[in-house]
């Protein structure tokens, strides 16, 4: 593993610093060419992508403080200011706040655009997993399997599955299925709301294979959040809520 990429006196690079940026980058760039393709202000991809940033970081903090009340309690300052403990889902959730203002400020249509972000969400995701991988953190459970990993911390001998690597892999096929979809949707809404199926799908089953606290029917939080995913997905595919799509789409 290495956390740290770079290291001049007390300056620091980290890797999964590293891996956010350039999850954001990759996305400004792809969001900057869509919105060029289908009409819009290319600028507003900037606003989109800062605000997503802010909303994103700060909502899967706060999601890890929660879920970690306990170590909250004994180091606060310590917890809440560490490079540590950016929880997915509650970047997702603060991350949708954080582009609403966006769109809310420009009077943009939410549906449309949903559509339009929805595979850039989890091409971020994936991204991001890289510097999980680099970082030794979300890993999963002992294996024996070649492929398995030794995580420094963790006592010599034992491996484990490079769970990183694997939402990476799941990350991307998901991206390439939703960028061919969303020429193909006929409804706002379809893609972002497959988005959450497939995601959803992803998260819930990486988790039996991942060490996380249980809290319900013997699932994590984020599995219990995932099936909340699927299920509205799966709704509003179901019954849509959006209009027939007329934009460009080739």
């Amino acid at each position: 593993m290495y956390p740290i990429l770079l290291e001049i006196g007390p300056f620091k690079l980290h890797a999964y610093g590293v891996a956010l940026v350039c999850a954001f980058y990759v996305d400004y760039y792809l969001l900057y060419r869509e919105l060029k393709r289908l009409n819009y202000e290319p600028k507003i991809a900037t606003d989109i992508i800062l605000w997503g940033a802010i909303g994103g970081i700060g909502g899967s903090k706060i999601w890890y403080l929660l879920e970690n009340i306990s170590q909250v309690m004994a180091d606060p300052v310590g917890t809440i200011f560490s490079g540590y403990g950016l929880v997915f889902f509650g970047g997702l959730v603060g991350g949708t706040l954080g582009v609403t203002y966006v769109l809310v400020r420009n009077k943009l249509d939410w549906l449309t655009f949903s559509d339009i972000v929805a595979p850039l969400l989890i091409l971020g995701y994936a991204i991001g997993r890289t510097g999980c991988f680099m970082n030794g953190c979300c890993y999963g459970l002992n294996t024996d399997l070649p492929w398995g990993i030794h995580i420094p911390h963790l006592p010599a001998g034992v491996h484990v599955h490079p769970t990183q690597l694997y939402e990476f892999a799941l990350g991307l096929s998901i991206f390439f299925i939703l960028w061919r979809l969303r020429l193909k949707i006929k409804i706002t809404g379809q893609l972002f709301f497959t988005y959450f199926i497939l995601a959803g799908t992803e998260r819930f089953l990486i988790e039996f294979i991942r060490i996380n606290p249980k809290y319900l029917w013997g699932l994590s939080g984020a599995q219990l959040f995932a099936l909340l995913l699927v299920a509205t997905g799966a709704f509003f595919l179901w019954r849509p809520i959006g209009k027939e799509y007329r934009r460009l789409r080739q």
